[in-house]
């Protein structure tokens, strides 16, 4: 029956929303809900962003909208764009945020307007409306309906006619039916059972992707209040900082228990496969979205370390002055993975002193080549030697300790902000930030989901500088040997050993 034959209008009706404690709101037009005063309804929650959805009327129902928020919205487990509300649903904002139950309340049944042809007090029907005669003598009778005697007869006759025939087709039939239904169940169950076991797969690792972009999220409000911290009110802004880590570690549990069932880690696979995804995820990328021929590339500038002997050299180098512990440990104090140590590496080989080329800014200078501005912007006093490209004890970019304090709070500012904790975006910026690299980060949506290293190797290879390309590679494949040199050739234990 089509909406013209009814007798009622059809309208959207007010929707009802459950939240927080019970609180319990109404609406009938559109509203939006989010972390800000200005959202209809509004809910303070780390999960949850300053505009997070919008909900207005469609059709006999209404649709829940995310506004391209952090943490997305769920919908029975699983993120999506939208969800229709034709009745009731639960949605919760962020993957262990909280849920809201909306229900949309009900609205009158709709009456339908009789048939065209009624059987008269004989019980017979009209001509010109076979359809009406087809449905009054041989559809199921409803539950409860009274039917005349001739109504009655007619209906029985017919289910007897039907008994009969359904009789004589089984017994030709079955035999050959028998076989081909049991061989049809049984593939049709081996199916169905490889079928489950594959939607249950996708939706494990959607879930695990979502719980990991969710933590990536986390990670770039402990690194911002940290930041604010020390700046502002250092005792309320780390009591706020402990309080978020406590939710990270109880969310990294939970994603490795998703990683665990999913196997990811599998341990028929390599032991340099492992630590490739193991070095990826401590620099922010989740291992499931990891590109297919990142694995191959790594592998190959491992291979460019290992025919020199510039990475044995290197660390000896930090074994000798000291820096396999100042290193890690300033690192560690910003929150920040230590394998950033290997960035210094790729910088300067651990030398104080270096001085790289002559650049538009001015001369690079010392372990971590800052340019004159960015020191500068970080704090350190520049020497009288700044114009020439040479060794400069009057210069704070020569000083190791110093420098290594500025150069972990430029690394925390860009992995809070414009890298969206993703440390291989670190790299990139680091290297080439105000050049090529940082516009195209920064063109990208600013949530860890849309802005990692992935997404930008996916869309913007091209536009990358292969300066830049070389050096997140021989950093990052640096940081893979670093974890078990051994396994790689080299006869000395990671260097890092004891400051993870």
């Amino acid at each position: 029956m089509d909406a013209s034959s009814l007798d009622i209008s059809v309208s959207a009706q007010p929707i009802e929303v459950r939240f927080g404690d019970g609180e319990t709101k109404v609406f009938t037009s559109a509203f939006r809900i989010g972390r800000t005063a200005t959202c209809e309804i509004c809910i303070a929650n780390g999960f949850v962003s300053r505009v997070h959805a919008r909900v207005s009327p469609e059709g006999e129902g209404w649709r829940v909208t995310d506004l391209n928020s952090s943490n997305g919205i769920f919908w029975q487990g699983s993120r999506v764009e939208s969800v229709f509300v034709a009745s009731s649903e639960v949605v919760r904002l962020g993957v262990e945020g909280p849920e809201l139950s909306f229900r949309v309340q009900e609205k009158p049944t709709p009456v339908a307007r009789p048939l065209q042809a009624v059987p008269d007090s004989t019980g017979n029907v009209q001509p010109g409306d076979m359809e009406a005669y087809v449905k009054r003598y041989f559809r199921e009778p409803a539950e409860g309906e009274a039917v005349g005697e001739h109504t009655r007869y007619i209906r029985m006759a017919f289910a007897q006619v039907q008994t009969q025939q359904k009789k004589v087709h089984s017994r030709q039939k079955g035999i050959l039916l028998g076989a081909i239904g049991g061989l049809a169940l049984i593939g049709l169950l081996i199916g169905a059972y490889a079928f489950r076991l594959q939607r249950e797969g996708r939706h494990q690792r959607e879930l695990a992707r979502n719980l990991f972009y969710a933590m990536k999220s986390l990670d770039v409000e402990i690194a911002s209040a940290e930041q604010a911290a020390l700046i502002a009110d250092p005792a309320k802004g780390m009591a706020t900082v402990a309080r978020y880590e406590g939710r990270r570690k109880e969310m990294q549990q939970n994603y490795d228990q998703f990683l665990a069932t999913l196997h990811i880690y599998d341990t028929k696979s390599t032991e340099q496969h492992r630590l490739i995804l193991r070095v990826a995820r401590i620099f922010g990328e989740c291992e499931l979205d990891m590109p297919p021929d990142f694995e191959n590339e790594v592998m190959r500038y491992i291979n460019m370390w290992r025919s020199t002997g510039r990475f044995a050299r290197d660390i000896q180098t930090a074994k000798d002055k000291g820096f396999t512990r100042s290193i890690p440990d300033a690192l560690l104090n910003r929150g920040l993975p230590v394998q950033f140590f290997y960035l210094a590496m790729q910088e300067s080989d651990f030398d104080p002193y270096r001085s790289g080329p002559m650049t538009r800014k001015g001369y690079a200078k010392g372990m971590w080549q800052f340019i004159p501005e960015t020191a500068v912007k970080y704090g350190l006093h520049l020497g009288p030697l700044v114009d020439l490209g040479r060794a400069d004890p009057g210069d704070e970019r020569d000083h190791a300790e110093r420098a290594t304090e500025a150069a972990t709070r430029y690394i925390q500012t860009l992995y809070s902000t414009d890298a969206q904790a993703s440390g291989l975006l670190v790299m990139a910026c680091y290297n080439w930030g105000e050049g090529q690299v940082l516009p195209l980060v920064r063109s990208m949506p600013q949530n860890p989901r849309e802005r990692n290293f992935w997404k930008l190797l996916s869309n913007h290879r091209n536009q990358i500088p292969q300066e830049t390309y070389d050096y997140v590679f021989y950093i990052t494949s640096a940081a893979v040997i670093g974890e078990n040199p051994r396994l790689f050739g080299f006869d000395f234990d990671n260097p890092l050993e004891g400051s993870h």
